[in-house]
């Protein structure tokens, strides 16, 4: 049992958490440029985005790779990995069925190249990165052993993976947008509670954000109708990673004063991990607040978002950078984004934090942060 615990902290804690890391040093970091281009007119801050959007393959390889232990030819060699198997896919037909593996959009003519993307790369990676360190360092002409080995595992592990990969999440993609489409209440509760509660505990949801709202699945959703709904559940998402944020930083307050403000409400609410387990029902109020500012936010003021800003909530303010990058902004849509990510979430987990305190449920002290 301590060996699968272990295992699975590795690739899905540790790896996927320096994953987000290669995903905010180059498609996140990207996305604001691009949003700072779009209201300033600097076209420098274009070709900025443009270049660092592009190296997100390799960002996240070498992220990886770096994490699991690797040594320096692997970890470079990663780099070329993660470009390959963020790139590969499969073309979907417009039934949603697989027409063939392809490695590039060039093959998706006429029908849908859907890309792994950072699901693909997460898994090429790992096993690229994994294998080539059991090579790296055992032999004379390792400069040439360790990268041949690195790199033909992770094209092998590319071509069998990411096809599949991508079917998933092409599907995972169409179900989220279909049923935010048609049921924006339902599913604005849903994505909500869920992703901000993804947030809270030690995996990454920039990460899987990153993975389901895609780039390909945007395509994919435009194919099938259904664009707006994703781009609502995207929204959704932002609203709910606010309001566990912003929540567990104002209800705390009485325990972590102005330093838990920032630490929680722009750092992240993970901060209150040790404290959830000692205490779950502490994790209530925040998580009541998603579930109602994620339908404000899908039905009201329709706030979107797509990406890895999703997941990011008010971490650095990315999330709400990314509703700016992806709504078309009026008065009502800015007054709707402060009252969804900031204003909302603090009123309501207060109200809930304070019902909870009436019933004995809380006490002052459960939520205080180590120094």
């Amino acid at each position: 049992m301590e060996t699968v615990k272990k295992y699975l902290r590795r690739y899905f804690i540790d790896a996927m958490g320096a994953m987000a890391l290669g995903l905010f040093a180059s498609l996140l970091i990207g996305t604001i440029f691009g949003t700072l281009a779009k209201y300033t007119g600097l076209d420098f801050l274009n070709v900025i985005a443009t270049y660092a959007k592009a190296a997100t393959g390799m960002a996240i390889g070498v992220a990886i790779a770096h994490k699991l232990g690797a040594d320096p030819l692997v970890i470079f060699s990663c780099a070329g990995v993660g470009a390959m198997s963020n790139a590969m896919g499969a073309v979907i037909s417009q039934s949603g069925g697989i027409v063939k593996w392809a490695a590039t959009a060039n093959e998706g003519i006429g029908n849908i190249f859907y890309s792994a993307g950072p699901a693909g790369a997460f898994f090429a990676v790992i096993i690229a990165a994994e294998i080539g360190r059991l090579v790296s360092k055992k032999t004379k002409v390792d400069i040439l052993v360790t990268p041949v080995v690195t790199l033909l595992v992770g094209f092998a592990a590319s071509w069998l993976l990411c096809p599949l990969v991508s079917y998933v999440m092409y599907y995972l993609g169409v179900f989220i947008a279909t049923a935010t489409t048609f049921q924006p209440l339902l599913m604005g509760i849903v994505v909500s509670v869920v992703v901000g509660v993804i947030l809270t505990l030690p995996i990454s949801s920039a990460a899987i954000c990153a993975m389901i709202f895609s780039e390909s699945a945007y395509l994919a959703a435009i194919a099938n109708g259904t664009a707006e709904g994703f781009l609502l559940a995207g929204g959704a998402a932002v609203a709910g990673c606010c309001a566990q944020m912003v929540g567990f930083a104002v209800v705390s307050f009485r325990e972590n004063k102005w330093g838990g403000i920032v630490s929680q409400g722009l750092g992240t609410s993970m901060l209150q991990m040790g404290n959830i387990v000692k205490k779950p029902i502490i994790w209530l109020a925040p998580t009541l607040a998603a579930a109602i500012t994620g339908p404000i936010s899908t039905m009201i003021f329709k706030l979107k978002c797509m990406g890895v800003s999703a997941g990011m909530g008010t971490c650095g303010l990315v999330g709400p950078i990314g509703v700016i990058d992806s709504t078309d902004m009026g008065v009502f849509e800015w007054v709707g984004l402060v009252l969804v990510c900031v204003v909302l979430p603090a009123v309501f987990s207060v109200i809930f934090n304070e019902i909870f305190r009436k019933l004995g449920w809380i006490k002052t002290g459960d939520m205080a942060l180590d120094n």
